[in-house]
């Protein structure tokens, strides 16, 4: 195992820079995921570690020893990437035991590596199959075997399910989670997908703009996001967000909206300034719950417009004066489109942004 530090990092391509000097810390087997819409810099960063990609000024250091100037064989890392990189000719055995190979092992030792990752990743059945007889899958778990046969203290995971269909990828989540428990190493997993982001980590860092947004457990980045972007990234449906003002009413707090007057909680009234300022209010679908005999400052009248049937849950797009809102509730309330109705909000489910900075209040 090993702990990995990122200095300062910067990545330039001629007079552009892709990365702002990213400051980060990953501990010893910890699992850590870098996540962000396309262009964001979470691959780039990726590729730097591992080597693929030069460093333009910063430092990468693991277990205190600087390795930006080192190639990526000398680095001590296993990768895997989005695309498996099989060796077609080769079987399962044959691609798993390459690096080792390459290494000249004794071939004892290698037989018994092969053997025990096979059996890590489910794949003993299938060692003397070339990847043409493989399902998609298969052959990333291939790919993972390869990579935890070299016995490295860092594993590297460039979306490694993005060319998977969605049951599938389900699938291998849960396939991914159990070897965590399994496989004690540091790990650093790159995806778009908030999902896996959220299921895997045991860290999230959230990149935009070649920036750190944000980074902590999933639990803390869902609950008290940093900013707009965060809020809006993680969970699934997103968040919604309302324009409002901030007033005060003797010694309540509310915001106001166009179509709503909402009371802001005392324990987020407390931290807020007195005087009136544009915000943004930030309120997860699953924070509104349909309730008629609700109260006029703690509920939002929504017009539905479309009902969407998932199985369990419905998601619902509706209208809140001139904002659209959506709310995910049990599928077997009962919904009519066109009807307008009342949904009280949680108070806790309440987030607070400043309109201009788009920071967290």
């Amino acid at each position: 195992m090993a702990e990995i530090r990122l200095e300062k990092l910067v990545k330039r391509y001629g007079s552009v820079e892709v990365l702002h000097g990213i400051e980060l810390e990953m501990a010893d087997n910890e699992f850590t995921v870098l996540v962000g819409p396309s262009g964001c810099g979470k691959s780039t960063t990726l590729r730097m570690i591992a080597g693929l990609e030069s460093v333009s000024s910063g430092e990468i250091y693991v277990d205190g020893r600087p390795i930006s100037h080192l190639d990526p064989k000398d680095r001590g890392l296993a990768m895997v990437f989005q695309d498996y990189a099989l060796y077609p000719h080769m079987d399962v055995a044959g691609n798993i035991s390459f690096a080792l190979r390459l290494q000249k092992r004794p071939k004892p030792e290698i037989q018994a590596k092969v053997k025990e990752v096979a059996e890590v990743v489910g794949l003993t059945d299938f060692l003397h199959r070339k990847p043409a007889a493989l399902s998609g899958g298969q052959r990333q778990r291939v790919a993972m075997a390869r990579a935890l046969a070299k016995d490295s203290g860092i594993f590297l995971f460039d979306e490694p399910l993005s060319n998977l269909d969605a049951k599938l990828r389900g699938q291998m989540r849960a396939e991914l989670a159990v070897m965590r428990q399994t496989v004690q190493k540091n790990m650093i997993y790159v995806t778009h997908d908030q999902i896996e982001a959220m299921t895997l980590a045991d860290r999230i860092v959230v990149m935009h703009g070649g920036y750190i947004q944000q980074q902590g457990s999933p639990e803390e980045l869902f609950k008290r996001p940093a900013n707009k972007f965060v809020a809006g990234f993680l969970g699934s449906p997103p968040m919604n967000f309302l324009e409002a003002e901030l007033v005060r009413d003797a010694d309540r707090t509310f915001v106001q909206g166009a179509s709503f007057k909402l009371e802001v909680p005392e324990d987020k009234a407390a931290t807020l300034a007195a005087t009136t300022r544009q915000v943004i209010v930030g309120i997860r679908p699953s924070d509104l719950n349909f309730s008629a005999d609700a109260e006029d400052q703690v509920a939002l009248d929504l017009k539905v417009r479309v009902s969407e049937y998932i199985g369990a849950q419905s998601v619902l797009l509706c209208a809140c004066g001139q904002d659209d809102v959506t709310v995910e509730l049990k599928s077997e309330t009962p919904i009519a489109l066109g009807e307008t109705l009342r949904f009280a909000v949680r108070p806790e489910g309440i987030h607070l942004f400043d309109r201009s900075t788009e920071r967290a209040l």
